[in-house]
């Protein structure tokens, strides 16, 4: 099957954007910033944690695609995003 190279570069920004500065991102810098520890070894544990996170979504998103319409996965993603940018709001 061939990648659809227009949904690979969207997953791919949305997906670095979403990662950019948030608390995974800052946590593999303090790792990192320890002087005494292998760059590699926190540079891989890191890639690999999100190559599993990414893996365990994509199987979620193909079981709930046989399960759930998809347009009841748009209304509750859509949903659910406007409910944590209200909060984020809020927290202000």
């Amino acid at each position: 099957m061939p990648i659809d190279l227009k949904l690979f570069a969207t997953v791919f920004a949305t997906v670095f954007l979403a990662e950019l500065g948030d608390k995974t991102q800052l946590a593999t810098l303090l790792f990192a910033a320890d002087k005494d520890v292998s760059k590699a070894a926190v540079f891989f544990g890191a890639a690999l944690a999100l190559v599993a996170t990414s893996a365990i979504g994509v199987l979620a998103g193909a079981w709930l695609s046989q399960h759930v319409s998809e347009r009841a996965l748009h209304i509750a993603a859509g949903l659910g995003f406007v409910a944590i940018g209200l909060w984020t709001l809020l927290e202000l």
